[in-house]
């Protein structure tokens, strides 16, 4: 018998004089010894919902998700509110009834400089804008608005349809101001026919605002104005016998040209394409 068996008080093993023996159990498989399931195949065609809305520029996936799960997005005619639905890229996804594309929507602010003007082409071989921004985005990026020959400052390009027919549209009554070099200082008199609104050939213009520009001569005038008729601004003084000598937009729908040289472009920023969108 094992002494240590009686210093424990216990009977001495039938099976060993070294004491108790452990019971022996069959080890349980490890996981990576069980037999593996293949992983179910994702479809190449498939995307999860909230990251379809935001490829299509629309808001961020979290955001997304609120939208889902407030009813905002139908899936072919039917509202989805089922968190990590998939789609087809092929499907009619749209949000709050606007049909969505996972085309990437680019945003691109140009200084425009003189002497180029404003179409996607020209049959007369002279220098359109497409030039000066050739090389910011692989995709056909279109101006909003136009700006005349002669005429400086800011002007958008984009893909985006809707923000383009926001940005136009007179009803939305987007900021843009501009600074105008007269021939002549601009008297008092004509500055307050110009606020109280002028009739032209094709009807009544009223600006926002028209003032002098501090600290420079009074034939250097702003005037802020929403609407989007042909040559307006130069139209404006025209009719008061002022000759334009330059125009420049200095501010459109919140752009600014802040550290934008003439001639130059960048893409907007993440916050500004959102400030675009809440134009209402």
């Amino acid at each position: 018998m094992a002494k240590s068996d009686y210093n424990r008080g216990r009977k001495p093993s039938k099976h060993s004089s070294k004491g108790p023996q452990k019971k022996q159990f069959a080890r349980k498989p490890k996981s990576q010894d069980r037999p593996q399931r293949p992983a179910p195949k994702s479809n190449p065609d498939e995307i999860r919902l909230n990251r379809y809305i935001a490829n299509a520029g629309i808001c961020s996936r979290r955001e997304a998700d609120t939208y889902i799960a407030a009813g905002n997005v139908t899936v072919n005619g039917k509202v989805i509110t089922e968190m990590g639905f998939k789609v087809k890229r092929s499907d009619d996804v749209r949000f709050d009834g606007r049909k969505l594309s996972l085309e990437k929507k680019e945003y691109v602010l140009l200084n425009k400089p003189k002497n180029f003007i404003t179409t996607t082409s020209d049959e007369k071989g002279r220098r359109t804008v497409m030039e000066l921004v050739s090389s910011a985005s692989k995709a056909r990026l279109l101006p909003v608005g136009r700006l005349d020959r002669n005429t400086t400052g800011l002007l958008l390009f984009t893909n985006d349809g809707d923000i383009t027919k926001k940005l136009t549209h007179p009803k939305h009554g987007v900021r843009k101001i501009y600074q105008v070099t007269l021939d002549k200082n601009l008297a008092l008199t004509d500055l307050r026919k110009i606020e109280a609104g002028l009739e032209l050939e094709d009807g009544t213009i009223e600006v926002d605002q028209v003032s002098y520009i501090q600290g420079q001569p009074k034939k250097e005038v702003g005037i802020e104005i929403h609407s989007g008729r042909n040559r307006i601004v130069r139209r404006i003084f025209e009719h008061l016998d002022y000759n334009v000598i330059k125009l420049d937009r200095v501010i459109f729908a919140g752009l600014t040209k802040k550290d934008l040289p003439r001639g130059h472009w960048r893409h907007l920023t993440e916050q500004e394409v959102i400030n675009l969108r809440m134009i209402r």
